[in-house]
């Protein structure tokens, strides 16, 4: 879907995501030291304004400017506003924030494989040494075993299709790459979505997994 369409969906709904951030990845980055964070597609900005409430200096970019106008008034009633950034940007073909970020969140960034790539690469690219590359996302398993997320096969990955789209970025180091359930609640009770789960390190001083 375009920026557009996108404008439409979150002018329609309340909060499409909800205010709280994504379980995997308040549980990946709530123990790591504050510095600079970037959010990619960060829509109405949860991971966001919950990094800037744990003392991060927060940037979240997205392409929908009716999303990032609720995330700036959501970020002000969390009396975080000091301490986001919000740019409105296409993260597939334009250009990422000045970094380095000692953390890049890519939370449910689902695209094909081409802009998939060239969107995380870029990503990698922009992380600080030491920094935290976090990816998260609807596992290809999902489609057929999972509940929810996209029907389309083609946007949809697994962790060991992130680590290869990585494959050539010097003094990256996987810490942890795995396919994790997240409980959905359903009009027929409770099920379970499979989500990929992907954290990077970038090496301080050269060294690497590839």
């Amino acid at each position: 879907m375009d920026a557009t369409t996108w404008d439409m969906r979150y002018t329609c709904s309340e909060l499409v995501w909800g205010a709280a951030p994504n379980r995997f990845v308040a549980a990946e980055l709530e123990g790591l030291q504050p510095g600079r964070a970037l959010d990619i597609a960060c829509g109405e900005g949860r991971n966001t304004i919950w990094l800037a409430t744990r003392g991060w200096q927060a940037t979240g970019i997205d392409f929908s400017a009716v999303a990032l106008d609720r995330a700036a008034r959501l970020a002000a009633e969390a009396g975080v506003e000091d301490r986001v950034t919000f740019v409105v940007g296409d993260v597939e073909v334009g250009e990422l924030p000045t970094g380095p970020f000692d953390a890049v969140v890519v939370a449910y960034l689902q695209l094909p494989e081409a802009p998939r790539r060239s969107a995380l690469r870029r990503a990698a690219l922009v992380l600080a040494p030491g920094g935290t590359l976090l990816v998260v996302g609807h596992d290809t398993t999902n489609l057929g075993a999972g509940v929810g997320g996209p029907q389309d096969p083609a946007v949809l990955f697994t962790p060991h299709d992130v680590t290869a789209d990585l494959v050539g970025l010097p003094n990256l180091r996987v810490e942890k790459a795995e396919r994790v359930s997240r409980p959905v609640a359903t009009s027929e009770g409770e099920r379970v979505a499979l989500d990929a789960l992907i954290r990077i390190r970038r090496a301080v001083g050269g060294g690497g997994q590839w």
